[in-house]
């Protein structure tokens, strides 16, 4: 079992982009052009699984979320103008500084905290882990932190590339071949297939409620699909 679910190489080339992080056309453009499909998700699985209703625009009034590898806060907002209180955690200091002077710009209230999940204390309505997996040092271990920290009735969404030959040819081959997304980014062989990620969550006392798959088509670029191939998010809540 490792000690840390931060693999260092991955907290400084991450923490290298922080400068333009929030620019849509820099080194994180694929995040900005992935975050509005994954919003799409994260707010019907909040809806289903609260019960909230669908018109307003504060689901998670009065509720806590946690961003785990949140970067620069590209999801963390998003989530504070739902009405939760977000707390953002990511491995790279640089990363984190860089969301605290983003989100007192856009006068949000966000806690953020350089480190790891495992460090933190207390449990979330709402645990998000968008793109992290595949980059963590032990899949198995930061799972099962990530189901520590959620609270009873809670809700866990993740994402992450599938390990397909088309995921390795989009991801790697193409959009880091291309300069789309900075060289380095992927190791092909953290990838984990839909049911690898089922099984940690079953592991550490979760079932996936809901899976659908992030696709790319000429006519309508990154959206969410039954195809899975690509990248895909689950939603899972603690096993019945």
């Amino acid at each position: 079992m490792a000690e840390t679910s931060i693999r260092p190489e991955e907290a400084a080339h991450f923490g290298a982009m922080a400068a333009d992080w929030w620019d849509p056309r820099g080194s994180s453009a694929m995040l900005h052009r992935l975050n509005p499909v994954r919003l799409g998700f994260i707010r019907a699985e909040i809806d289903r699984h609260f019960g909230s209703d669908a018109r307003t625009l504060r689901p998670l009034e009065g509720r806590s979320a946690l961003d785990v590898g949140c970067g620069a806060g590209l999801l963390a907002e998003p989530l504070a103008r739902m009405g939760a209180f977000v707390t953002g955690v990511d491995a790279a200091p640089e990363l984190i500084e860089a969301a605290r002077t983003h989100a007192g710009q856009s006068g949000l209230a966000i806690r953020y905290v350089a480190g790891e999940v495992a460090a933190l204390d207390g449990c979330f309505d709402l645990v998000t882990a968008l793109e992290v997996v595949e980059h963590v040092a032990d899949p198995a271990t930061f799972v099962a932190d990530l189901s520590a920290r959620l609270a009873p009735g809670g809700l866990l969404v993740m994402s992450t590339p599938n390990r397909t030959p088309l995921a390795r040819l989009l991801t790697i081959t193409l959009a880091e071949g291309t300069g789309q997304i900075p060289r380095g980014t992927h190791d092909y062989e953290q990838f984990i297939p839909p049911e690898g990620l089922a099984g940690l969550l079953g592991a550490a006392g979760l079932e996936v409620r809901a899976t659908r798959g992030i696709a790319f088509s000429a006519t309508r670029g990154l959206h969410l699909s039954d195809d899975l191939r690509l990248n895909y998010l689950v939603a899972a809540a603690r096993a019945a």
